[in-house]
């Protein structure tokens, strides 16, 4: 073999190892693209599978609740009231004075636990979420919140209805509710600030802030039960969450449903 040959070989060897090795770099790259995509889409999978749980399980809570609220008024409020009709037909038929007295104490226990009793079922039962906008639901809260005079709770909007589901409602409400209280217990706060607006670009955003003392976000304490339940109700609608707090500096939370 002359030199010129040997030389052409040792190209040619060239040629193709280095196109081999090329193969091998984009089989290498498209296989972590093809891993990548998979992984991805597990993920959108998994999180779309966790959003489903999570409202299902707010829908048998709802469903539960309104169960037992049913049963409480059907089966132990109808012993109630029929221990109640018993009660006063001994005081009819009693003629010992104090026998009487306690019949009569009895009676306004029996009486007092029917009452509670029918205001905790239609507390279980009222739909109110399904029945009301969210523009009531909200501004019902900020009243009874205010009945304690506790601190300030002011509420601004600017729409007039907003057509939302019962997921939807059910997470603004319960995030404002748990705000509220929260604020209300440990921020010494003397106002509280609620909006809820839409644009263009978002269905709705709703912000509550407070001017209470704040909190250390880093610091590992102030991930308790209430902030966490927040979060996974925003995560339930894919809702972006996002908390500011600093000491001596209050309070904010912004929760934004994109479009």
């Amino acid at each position: 073999m002359g030199k010129t040959e040997l030389f052409i070989t040792i190209i040619l060897f060239n040629l193709f190892f280095v196109l081999f090795v090329v193969a091998v770099l984009i089989y290498i790259n498209k296989y972590k693209l093809r891993k990548k995509e998979y992984l991805n889409e597990i993920e959108i999978k998994n999180e779309i599978h966790q959003k489903e749980i999570l409202a299902t399980q707010l829908e048998i809570q709802r469903i539960t609740m309104q169960q037992i609220g049913r049963e409480l008024h059907d089966n132990i409020g109808q012993k109630l009231t029929l221990v109640s009709l018993y009660t006063q037909q001994l005081l009819h038929e009693n003629k010992v004075p104090q026998v009487t007295e306690r019949i009569e104490q009895v009676s306004q226990i029996i009486n007092q636990s029917l009452q509670d009793l029918r205001s905790l079922s239609k507390t279980l039962t009222d739909d109110k979420i399904n029945q009301k906008g969210i523009i009531t639901l909200i501004q019902e809260e900020v009243d009874n919140s205010n009945l304690f005079k506790r601190c300030n709770i002011s509420f601004q909007h600017n729409f007039e209805h907003l057509d939302l589901g019962f997921v939807h409602k059910n997470v603004l409400l319960r995030i404002t509710q748990e705000f509220i209280q929260n604020s209300i217990k440990h921020a010494q706060c003397e106002n509280i600030r609620i909006t809820l607006n839409t644009s263009e670009e978002t269905l709705w955003e709703l912000k509550i802030q407070d001017d209470g003392i704040g909190f250390d976000l880093s610091s590992s304490s102030s991930n308790g039960i209430g902030l966490t339940n927040m979060k996974n109700r925003a995560e339930i609608i894919g809702a972006d969450f996002s908390l500011d707090s600093k000491p001596s500096q209050g309070t904010c939370l912004t929760i934004i449903l994109k479009k």
